[in-house]
């Protein structure tokens, strides 16, 4: 070891070491982002080629192909490792790149960008945070309390924040984020939920730290200040770490929901979802395939379609328990060539659907718009041939 190393440096080698070689020996490792970019970030400074050479060799050994960038262990060896040498080392690991997750590319449209996340509905004002309860971002899901917009999880306090910030940036209709769920306090010192309510009370300083943040690498790189200032004034955060019963969480939703203020007036990014008001269909253009008769058959206890041509002779009976059965069918066997008729009839069958299970009287509505007028046939004057034939 070079005598130039403190005793500090030292001890921090000796957790390296440590660390690393339950990460080498921890086959979980061997495919984990967390594992590969610690080590090859070490395997880059002047330590790494010098104290840690045969260390790193060893890890190297070890990789397989990278399945995931993070499994959120209780306990990551190499951040703790990479952790021990960026203390011990300010110099040398202030220009270490440690995160795994690569900077995604943006899309068009909401969310803007990829993540853990389950999407509800566009023009809701509430987004729950649940830091790294995955069940409860699944539940809310399921049950779509009225007001959720987005829910999911965040396991880490840079990317993980930087995504929560672009992704709400690029919806003005929400106003309230929930934080709430299970803090992913771990040995590695991650701190999302702490640190995104660290944001909202401290902001950010000069370098992208968020002040106060406890997390160790709580620094924003991939979005400006004026970013940062945008999401703090069109959201309020509603803080509920340690919550994760569903029920309590969906109750929080719809209080949020009721004090909703609307679009945030002023975005900084544009909006790029495309609103569209829907108007009446004009007149009726008939599908070149045919025209479909829906009816339940209570005796039968099944749907039933028929299909006809446009010069009205019957060709198919499809019969049916469901209403997506026949749906398949009808697409199957190309007997439908247009959206607007294919919606129309999804909607009857729907209709049909409910009047078999519920008794109900049926009777098929016609389809939106008028026939286009139809030009008056004028005699040919062949009467022999097709005028007065008995």
């Amino acid at each position: 070891m070079d005598a130039t190393v403190s005793e500090h440096q030292a001890t921090a080698l000796r957790i390296i070491t440590e660390q690393l070689s339950e990460a080498t020996s921890a086959r979980k490792c061997h495919g984990c982002g967390c594992f590969h970019k610690s080590v090859e970030a070490l395997a880059a400074t002047d330590v790494g080629t010098k104290d840690l050479v045969w260390l790193l060799s060893e890890a190297r050994g070890k990789f397989t192909s990278k399945q995931y960038d993070c499994l959120g262990c209780p306990t990551c060896y190499p951040a703790i490792a990479a952790n021990a040498f960026s203390e011990a080392f300010p110099q040398e690991g202030a220009g270490m790149d440690l995160c795994p997750l690569e900077e995604p590319q943006q899309r068009s449209g909401w969310p803007r960008l990829p993540g853990d996340y389950h999407v509800v509905r566009y023009n809701a004002p509430v987004a729950v945070c649940v830091l790294n309860s995955e069940r409860l971002a699944s539940h809310l899901q399921v049950m779509k309390p009225d007001g959720l917009a987005i829910a999911g999880t965040l396991c880490t306090e840079n990317l993980g924040i930087e995504r929560i910030i672009q992704n709400t940036l690029s919806n003005p209709n929400i106003r309230f984020l929930i934080l709430c769920g299970e803090e992913a306090r771990q040995a590695v010192g991650h701190l999302p939920g702490q640190s995104l309510k660290s944001l909202f009370d401290n902001g950010i300083d000069d370098r992208g730290r968020i002040r106060g943040a406890m997390g160790r690498r709580s620094v924003l790189k991939n979005v400006t200040p004026e970013q940062v200032n945008a999401f703090c004034k069109q959201i309020t955060l509603v803080p509920a770490i340690g919550t994760e019963d569903g029920d309590t969480i969906a109750r929080m939703i719809q209080e949020c929901a009721r004090r909703d203020p609307g679009p945030y007036q002023n975005p900084l990014m544009g909006n790029e979802v495309l609103m569209i008001k829907a108007d009446e269909q004009g007149g009726l253009i008939l599908d070149p395939a045919g025209y479909f008769v829906v009816y339940p058959d209570q005796r039968k206890d099944r749907l039933v379609v028929e299909h006809y041509s446009n010069a009205g002779v019957l060709d198919s009976v499809i019969e049916g328990n469901t209403s997506g059965a026949i749906c398949s069918s009808i697409i199957e066997r190309q007997l439908i060539s247009r959206l607007d008729h294919a919606a129309y009839v999804g909607r009857e069958l729907a209709r049909a659907e409910r009047a078999l299970q519920t008794g109900e009287r049926f009777v098929q509505d016609r389809a939106s718009g008028e026939l286009p007028s139809v030009p008056e046939v004028k005699p040919c004057g062949w009467s022999s041939s097709c005028g007065d034939i008995q």
